[in-house]
């Protein structure tokens, strides 16, 4: 008995060796119609992003203008903008109360600490 159940062991085993060419064969389709489709879509992600690249470029283009002057005015705007922001630190001195509003916005509660921190342009 244990003779015949190893005949049919390895008779069972002969039909999967004969495919064997059959599904190799059919691994190497899947495979290239994988990689082709792997292509395909890299391609078209490629040239979706490369569009937003162009798009997204041509928008800055035309907010350059736009940007420019409003730096200028920034720029013209600055000693304003220090000089309150000294008023208020001045403020904030002789009010205690008025403290933690600076503290919340990132001022310093002291003009030295100000004059130290302040970024030169």
């Amino acid at each position: 008995m244990a003779m015949n159940e190893s005949q049919n062991e390895s008779q069972a085993n002969l039909p999967a060796l004969d495919d064997l060419p059959g599904q190799v064969a059919s691994l190497r389709r899947q495979i290239t119609i994988l990689l082709f489709a792997l292509i395909v879509i890299s391609g078209t992600l490629t040239v979706y992003l490369w569009y937003q690249s162009h798009t997204t470029g041509k928008a800055i283009g035309a907010l350059q203008p736009q940007a420019v002057q409003i730096t200028k005015v920034f720029q013209q705007n600055r000693p304003g903008m220090e000089k309150l922001v000294r008023q208020l630190i001045v403020y904030g001195q002789s009010h205690p109360d008025f403290q933690p509003i600076l503290k919340k916005y990132g001022l310093p509660l002291t003009l030295s600490a100000a004059t130290n921190s302040a970024p030169k342009p």
